[in-house]
């Protein structure tokens, strides 16, 4: 999927400029990396809805500049504290035959399928949301897979479990590591009380 969004070239800067830009309904912005920086503007809707898009987080995105196009990547962005009102953004450009370090966000399949969880009446706790990969701008995906389908009470998946689409790598200095736990299902409170029980019953009648 390919996400282009549209901006012109902002001449003005400083808090002054920016606040009179975002009561104009434009959003300031920053594109830097090889080459020079440029400072954008863009139209607030079109951002702020975009950045509800879960792909717009972890995509290679084209910046269209008054007819020129960047490919960058989201690299930050401010909201107001209370206001549904994005402040600034920041992209950085990347080079398509050179591999990148990234975060890119897990999506869970068959959580409710499991036995853990259909017949134990486990509960699943996700302890990561995303994975640190290394790939090439091409290569990188939108989300990667994780089937909880097949775990049991008390069981775990890793993050050598994971099979990692074609051309993407884990990152061998990211915060994660082959052994760090993904994803658990863990045994309802209810039910430990209960086994616990039955075993003191159990007990008694000896």
């Amino acid at each position: 999927m390919t996400i282009e969004i549209n901006a012109t070239i902002r001449s003005t800067q400083g808090t002054g400029a920016s606040r009179r830009l975002r009561n104009t309904g434009r959003v300031p912005g920053i594109i830097y990396g090889s080459g020079d920086v440029v400072m954008i503007d863009m139209d607030h809707n079109e951002i702020y809805h975009r950045l509800r898009q879960e792909a717009f987080h972890a995509s290679v995105l084209t910046v269209n500049v008054e007819g020129k196009k960047d490919a960058v990547l989201l690299r930050d962005f401010q909201m107001h504290p209370f206001r549904q009102q994005v402040l600034h953004l920041d992209f950085q450009r990347v080079d398509v035959k050179q591999k990148m370090h990234i975060k890119v966000p897990l999506h869970f399949l068959n959580e409710e399928a499991g036995p853990g969880v259909k017949l134990g009446g486990g509960k699943i706790m996700h302890v990561m949301n995303d994975l640190d990969v290394i790939c090439l701008p091409t290569d990188l995906p939108a989300f990667i897979e994780v089937d909880l389908g097949a775990l049991d009470l008390g069981q775990s998946v890793h993050v050598s479990d994971i099979k990692l689409p074609k051309g993407v790598e884990l990152a061998a200095h990211g915060t994660h590591t082959g052994e760090a736990v993904v994803a658990t299902i863990q045994v309802p409170r209810g039910g430990i009380e209960a086994a616990a029980e039955a075993a003191a019953a159990e007990e008694e009648k000896k």
